[in-house]
């Protein structure tokens, strides 16, 4: 018999304690600020029917090369989720009795078989947050507003890009761009920022369009916000009279709430996906080793109108945060990093029914209590429980069961505090305010 190879599969990991307990850190918090927006839990499957995510409406061509494909027993087409927007469209489409708007949180698992770097993995967890049934911009400038609070607990200075798919789309059909090129010009401007100019000729080239068309659109994305407001004050189609119209509400909400000096328009941004139609945004954390974006988003108005197809509008925009990229942020920030969740430690020698009891009583107080179990040299006990960053030990000897009496040690500062061995009260608010 062939000897088996134990090892994970590339892009994917297993978590220890001290990773995870970041990991818990991040996902609390998003999940604290995603409920302050109103935003309420769902989950939704992993496994989704392939045609599902593989419809014209779920992400285009680009995307559909890193999705995971596989089949039942029953021999139906399936695949595991790539993102949690898909998957949000079918949840609204098959719950006919939602109130509107509606707004949701989802943090999951996503996979794609796609190229492995630092802050992009093959399995990787995503904090999404979407509502259906707003038109109105401001809740495009309320989620961007939720990225810079997220960010904030979070400790990461950071920077939102933001652009609206409106006026982009305007901008093309001015330069003679035609529907059949749109989505692919469309990415290749979303490169400006990756690639030399003579690289985005070639691209641009490849796409069947001319030089002349090339230097328009040079010319128009590299004119800034204000440059295009200003040169097509008098002179605009539709799309770019609304894109502007758009952006400029966005920027006024962000100026009024005292956070648009964190937020800046990037008339390139397009957020690759040909399902955006209005607004879209990225986050870059600043001065860190993960280079790509840690969240983004957008409005994608026709997903759920093409997936329900009743007659009526569904607009929706939402955001999602890369778990795994943020993670990496986070631990470059971290000094010291706790491998462990416990409050307090009891070190029981020959009283473990009293320490039983004692554990009991704090855990119900909400102290987080571990014991040590068998018999250990007590100095080897006390330098792991430094180790893994517990902050208190308590040594309960049969002295101290005699005398009714404990002391905490406290290995933050150093302190002892002693108590009477039946204060649960006393000893829980100690540990809990330290």
């Amino acid at each position: 018999m062939k000897e088996i190879e134990i090892k994970n599969v590339k892009g994917t990991f297993d978590y220890l304690p001290k990773e995870q307990i970041i990991r818990n850190h991040v996902t609390n918090v998003l999940t604290e600020v995603f409920e302050s927006f109103g935003y309420l839990p769902v989950v939704t499957p992993t496994l989704c029917y392939y045609d599902v995510l593989a419809s014209k409406y779920g992400g285009g061509a680009e995307i559909l090369k890193e999705v995971y494909q596989l089949s039942d027993q029953g021999e139906r087409n399936l695949a595991l989720r790539y993102d949690l927007t898909v998957p949000f469209a079918k949840l609204i489409t098959l719950t006919k009795d939602l109130t509107l708007p509606f707004k949701r949180y989802e943090i999951g698992k996503v996979f794609r078989d796609g190229p492995v770097k630092v802050g992009r993995n093959r399995e990787f967890i995503q904090c999404d947050v979407d509502v259906v049934g707003v038109q109105d911009v401001l809740i495009d400038a309320e989620l961007i507003s939720l990225y810079v609070m997220a960010f904030e607990r979070l400790n990461i200075s950071c920077t939102i890009d933001y652009n609206n798919r409106k006026l982009m789309t305007g901008l093309l059909q001015v330069c003679g761009v035609t529907d059949e090129q749109m989505v692919d010009v469309i990415t290749v401007i979303d490169k400006f920022k990756k690639l030399t100019k003579e690289e985005i000729i070639k691209e641009f080239l490849a796409c069947g369009i001319t030089m002349e068309q090339i230097e328009k659109l040079y010319e128009y994305f590299r004119l800034g916000f204000e440059g295009v407001v200003e040169k097509f004050s008098h002179d605009a189609n539709e799309l770019i009279q609304k894109g502007i119209q758009e952006l400029k509400e966005v920027e006024a909400y962000l100026s009024k709430a005292g956070i648009h000096k964190q937020a800046n328009i990037d008339l390139t941004l397009a957020r690759g996906l040909n399902i955006y139609t209005g607004t879209v945004f990225e986050v870059f954390a600043h001065d860190s080793k993960v280079t790509s974006a840690i969240g983004g988003g957008g409005r994608y108005d026709k997903i759920i109108t093409n997936f329900i197809a009743d007659g009526n509008e569904y607009p929706a925009v939402g955001c999602s945060f890369g778990l795994d990229a943020i993670v990496e942020v986070v631990k470059e920030h971290e000094t010291k990093k706790s491998e462990s969740l416990i409050d307090l430690f009891l070190i029981p020698l020959g009283t473990k029914t009293e320490a039983f009891l004692l554990a009991y009583e704090l855990r119900k107080r909400g102290v987080h209590v571990d014991i040590q179990y068998h018999e250990r040299k007590l100095n080897k006990i006390l330098n792991s429980i430094d180790r893994l960053g517990i902050s208190y030990a308590v040594v309960l000897g049969e002295d101290e069961v005699s005398k009714g009496e404990i002391t905490l040690k406290c290995f933050q500062d150093g302190s002892t505090h002693v108590f009477a061995i039946d204060a649960y009260d006393e000893i829980a608010s100690l540990i809990q305010n330290f």
